[in-house]
């Protein structure tokens, strides 16, 4: 069995935001080789995360509107975790939208449903964090 390993980079300059980054992913699996296996993607911070869904902009809305009333950024007092930072709500959106997912890889391509798509959501941004890419196969 073989393994890769690569590390997407983002720095969103908005606090919040969802990226399409299924055409990173499928670069990573072009260049590791692997034609059968399974696909690791994983948000390397606590306050992003890392799902997969429709790549459509209402449901993007609809998400943010959503985690907003859920898990609302303001006011930022209401949140214990905000002693040092402001970003309590931050954490629990991540917490909702998840840390990672596992794709299958078959004949090379990821083995997705209709109109399936992978996506970094950032809920703190303005700084770099990372999403981890392992894949495993033959």
């Amino acid at each position: 069995m073989k393994s890769y390993r690569e590390e997407l980079w983002f720095d969103i300059p908005t606090r919040r935001a969802f990226v399409n980054i299924t055409p990173q992913v499928e670069t990573c699996l072009g260049k590791s080789g692997i034609r059968d296996g399974l696909v690791l993607i994983n948000a390397m911070h606590i306050t992003a995360s890392v799902f997969i869904n429709d790549d459509e902009s209402g449901l993007h809305h609809d998400y943010d509107v959503w985690l907003e009333k859920l898990a609302p950024h303001e006011p930022v007092s209401q949140y214990r975790h905000n002693g040092y930072e402001d970003n309590g709500d931050a954490h629990l959106k991540r917490q909702i939208m998840g840390r990672e997912v596992v794709v299958a890889v078959t004949d090379g391509q990821l083995d997705f449903g209709t109109w399936e798509r992978i996506f970094y959501g950032e809920f703190d941004g303005r700084r770099k964090k990372r999403v981890l890419v392992k894949i495993i196969g033959e």
